[in-house]
């Protein structure tokens, strides 16, 4: 199963994917983490990437599709994947197909999680990431067992220096000016389902959860 999550940060895709990579045993593809990855392993694409992060650019959506394309070649993905914060943009989605069908594979579903605008900016500032293994927790919503501590690895919790309200408006406005017209795109090829995430965490999971065994 090849699933694409959207939705606005604090919309709780790492959330969602955690469950869905626990029950269908499929890679979590974001794109932070293949950077990471091709940097620290110094792949020719890594080390071209790290070049325009440093000098504070974003990455070229030429260097990202290769970077995805080279990590979807890796075994893990063969009985699926799920991206998550990819793509970003038309051009990215476009490029994305492309590349799929050079692969001889396609998306099977993209689930969008729908949230107000006021919640999210609510979210965003209650969110906290473990240090060690980067599981998400919000003070309100999704609190860990002992406050500033992982319940899954024991690592500390930090909140990031983008979740306040300030950054998390201008986070939120660039998901609507960029990204959010990708829903529109996969809505148009009959692939976007919606999913209300306002519900509680477990429902969000159900209705993804059911969403995806009507496909399989």
């Amino acid at each position: 199963m090849n699933i694409i999550f959207m939705g606005p940060p604090g919309a709780g895709k790492g959330t969602q994917s955690d469950f869905i990579i626990e029950k269908y045993q499929i890679p979590h593809i974001a794109t932070g983490d293949m950077f990471r990855a091709a940097i620290k392993n110094e792949t020719k694409l890594g080390l071209e990437a790290k070049s325009y992060m440093d000098a504070g650019k974003l990455v070229p959506d030429e260097v990202t599709i290769n970077i995805v394309k080279e990590r979807l070649l890796e075994d893990d993905t063969k009985n699926g994947f799920i991206f998550d914060g990819f793509p970003r943009t038309i051009v990215q989605a476009q490029a994305l197909d492309k590349m799929l069908k050079e692969l001889n594979r396609d998306i099977d579903v993209v689930i969008n999680i729908d949230v107000p605008f006021d919640v999210l900016l609510k979210r965003l500032s209650g969110r906290r990431i473990c240090k060690v293994c980067g599981t998400s927790y919000h003070l309100e919503f999704n609190p860990p067992q002992v406050a500033g501590i992982c319940d899954k690895c024991g690592g500390e919790l930090y909140t990031r220096s983008d979740d306040n309200e300030e950054s998390a408006r201008v986070r939120l406005e660039t998901y609507t000016n960029e990204t959010k017209p990708l829903i529109e795109y996969y809505l148009n090829r009959g692939l976007l389902n919606e999913v209300n995430g306002l519900q509680a965490v477990d429902k969000v999971f159900i209705d993804i959860n059911n969403i995806i065994e009507g496909i399989k």
